[in-house]
C-alpha cells in the first residue's frame, strides 16, 4: 500500500527542516514540501534541493507574488487597515494565500493532511488553519509544535544537529523571521525582553535613519481607484512598483517599527517590522483620500478599517464579513484617483502635495483672500442652529437654578 501523503508548508529554515524529518519518523508518510514564494529573498533552487536532501518525495516552488500584491496587499491598502495603529499586516495577509496554495497542492497530490511549522503560541497557526478549514474542511492538519517533545528553537537546533540536517541558525543568531514582498518581521532572541533596544544589525530591507542620506528624496505616486499604478509618472506593474518603493524607502530609513502587540491567542509579543514601501503607500493613500472623500465617508471608513484590520490579523480572510467590507471599501475608492508627492527623509515619509480631478478642495471657497462665492455672514445662522442644544441647556439651568459646570456667572 502507498504511504499517506502530507503536504508541508516548507521554507527550508530551521523549523520546517526539522519538521520534514520528524513527520517521516513519526507518521511513516511521504512528505511533499511546498515552498510558496510571496516575494521573500530566497535561493529557491537551494530550498528545493534541500527539501529533497532532507527526504521530501516531491517539492513545489510556487510563485504567487503578483497575486499577493494585487489580491491581498492592495485591498488591505485601500481599506486603510492597520492593526493597533502600527502594524501593516505583512505576515497576516500572506497566510491565507499560502494556505490556499497548500490546499491546491494537497488536492492535486491526493494528500490527506497539511502540516505547518507554526508554534502553539502564535497567530499564524490560527491564520493557516482557519483558511484551510474554509477552503477544504476534509483535510487534516498536523501542527508539530503542539504535539512533539521539542520545546524551543534551541531544541530544534540540537535535533537538526543530531539528524545531520544543515541549518544556518545558531544559538547566538536565533531571530525568527518572516519575509515577503511587503515586509520582514523579526521576533525572538534579545527582542523577548522589551527593555532591550533592538540592535541596528537586525535590519534587512532598510537602513537606520542615522545611516540614511542627509538630503530628502521625493517620489510621486499615482493611484487609480485606490491602487498604486505609477511612480514618478511612469506606469509600473504592481510587483515592480512595490519593489522599487521598498528600495527607495529602505535607503531613507523609512518604515521600521518596534512594537509590542496583542496576539490573537491572548499574549503580548514584541517584534520589529520593516515595511519601507508599504509605509510610503499607506501615507500617500491616506493623503489622497483626505483630498477626495467627504467627511462622513472618511469617518465611517476609519471605523471599517479597524474591523478590517482585526479580521485580517485574526486569519478571517475567507469570510462573508470580509467580502462585505471589501464591497464597501471598493465603493469608497471609485474616485480615489490622483497623484501624491512624498518626501522621504531619515525615517519619515510625509505627503507634501496632492492632486486629483476628483478633489473636493476648492480654492474659491477655502481661500483666506477675497472671494465672491462664499458669504461669510451665512455662518451666523449655521452656528446658531449648530449650538442650539448647548444654548437651551444653559438657559434651562439658569432659569431653574440648576448648577452647571459650563455656565459662568
Amino acid at each position: 500500500m502507498s504511504k499517506e501523503k502530507v503536504v508541508l508548508a516548507y521554507s527550508g529554515g530551521l523549523d520546517t527542516s526539522v519538521i520534514l524529518t520528524w513527520l517521516k519518523e513519526s507518521y511513516n508518510c511521504d512528505v511533499i514540501a511546498a515552498c510558496i514564494n510571496v516575494g521573500q529573498e530566497e535561493d529557491f533552487d537551494s530550498v528545493e534541493k534541500k527539501a529533497y536532501e532532507t527526504g521530501a518525495v516531491k517539492a513545489y516552488i510556487v510563485d504567487v507574488t503578483n497575486e499577493l500584491v494585487t489580491d491581498y496587499i492592495w485591498p488591505t491598502l485601500k481599506a486603510g487597515a492597520v492593526y493597533e495603529n502600527d502594524y501593516l499586516l505583512g505576515t497576516s495577509f500572506a497566510r491565507p494565500l499560502i494556505a490556499k496554495e497548500l490546499v491546491k497542492i494537497a488536492k492535486a497530490e491526493g494528500a490527506s493532511a497539511i502540516a505547518h511549522g507554526c508554534t502553539g503560541k502564535g497567530n499564524d497557526q490560527v491564520r493557516f488553519e482557519s483558511s484551510i478549514h474554509a477552503l477544504a474542511p476534509e483535510i487534516k492538519i498536523i501542527a508539530p509544535w503542539r504535539i512533539w517533545d521539542l520545546k524551543s528553537r534551541e531544541d530544534c537546533i540540537a535535533y537538526a544537529e543530531s539528524h545531520n540536517i544543515p541549518i544556518s541558525q545558531t544559538l547566538k543568531k536565533i531571530y525568527s523571521r518572516d519575509q515577503n514582498i511587503w515586509h520582514i518581521s523579526h521576533e525572538g532572541g534579545n527582542l523577548e525582553d522589551p527593555w532591550n533596544e533592538h540592535m541596528d544589525d537586525i535590519h534587512v530591507m532598510s537602513s537606520t535613519p542615522e545611516q540614511a542620506p542627509d538630503k530628502p528624496t521625493y517620489v510621486e505616486i499615482t493611484f487609480d481607484k485606490g491602487c498604486p499604478v505609477a511612480l514618478d509618472g511612469k506606469d509600473t506593474d504592481p510587483v515592480t512598483l512595490l519593489t522599487e518603493l521598498n528600495r527607495i524607502g529602505g535607503e531613507n530609513g523609512v518604515g521600521t517599527i518596534d512594537i509590542v502587540e496583542n496576539r490573537l491567542v491572548g499574549m503580548k509579543s514584541r517584534g520589529v517590522y520593516e515595511t519601507p514601501g508599504g509605509t510610503i503607500l499607506f501615507a500617500a493613500h491616506r493623503a489622497l483620500e483626505k483630498l477626495i472623500l467627504d467627511r462622513d465617508t472618511m469617518n465611517f471608513k476609519n471605523q471599517v478599517a479597524l474591523k478590517y484590520a482585526q479580521l485580517v490579523y485574526d486569519g478571517l480572510w475567507f469570510t462573508p464579513l470580509k467580502d462585505a467590507l471589501d464591497a464597501f471599501v471598493d465603493s469608497t475608492q471609485e474616485n480615489v484617483t490622483g497623484k501624491v508627492k512624498m518626501k522621504l527623509y531619515k525615517g519619515s515619509a510625509v505627503p507634501v502635495a496632492t492632486k486629483s480631478k476628483y478633489s473636493l478642495f476648492n480654492e474659491n471657497f477655502a481661500t483666506f483672500g477675497e472671494d465672491d462665492v462664499y458669504n461669510q455672514g451665512d455662518a451666523e445662522g449655521f452656528i446658531n442652529l449648530f449650538s442650539l442644544p448647548m444654548k437651551i441647556r444653559a438657559i434651562n439651568c439658569k432659569e431653574n437654578g440648576i448648577p452647571s459646570k459650563y455656565t459662568l456667572d
